[in-house]
């Protein structure tokens, strides 16, 4: 019984990595086809654009040309998130963390794909009624599943209940 459900918890990460990770590939073609060479479309005047842009950096363009760097703290980072994502207990309370830590890993994916493949990471979602940075899907997947993590950890779960995230004795769940 352990072991279906096993599989089946290991089946949705799966699958929400590879679903995101699709969508973010696609909208990162539809960007590299549709968008580079062309003025930005309009979304809504003066608030939202697309646009093309070839980003070298990491959030908000910091590290610009640092390829190994970022690609090396890109891999750091997916690590310690398979590391917790494999010690989240299979309890239903937890799917969401799940969920979102598989949001996380295809995030970081999505935009280490493209560093390697292109030697920049494919932005095009502008914002530009505040001047934000250009960003794209992926940006988006890790942005928000931080912020739900951080509350879901700060305000949901009791202290108790995230003893998986201790590097003690390893969580096991009923």
């Amino acid at each position: 019984m352990r072991e279906k459900k096993s599989r089946k918890v290991l089946l949705l990460d799966i699958f929400v990595m590879i679903t995101l990770l699709f969508f973010d590939r696609f909208t990162k073609y539809l960007a590299l086809t549709r968008l580079k060479g062309n003025p930005a479309v309009v979304l809504i005047d003066g608030v939202l654009e697309l646009q093309y842009v070839k980003n070298t950096g990491m959030a908000f363009s910091l590290f610009q040309d640092k390829k190994i760097f970022i690609l090396i703290m890109g891999f750091l980072v997916m690590g310690v998130i398979l590391f917790f994502l494999f010690r989240v207990p299979e309890e239903k309370k937890f799917r969401i963390v799940h969920i979102l830590l598989s949001a996380l890993i295809a995030g970081a994916l999505g935009n280490i794909i493209d560093r390697i493949r292109y030697d920049y990471v494919i932005d095009f979602i502008s914002f530009v009624l505040i001047h934000y940075p250009v960003f794209n899907v992926a940006d988006c997947y890790i942005v928000v599943s931080a912020i739900i993590l951080f509350i879901l950890f700060m305000f949901v779960y009791k202290e108790e209940e995230l003893a998986f995230l201790s590097f003690g004795k390893k969580h096991t769940a009923d």
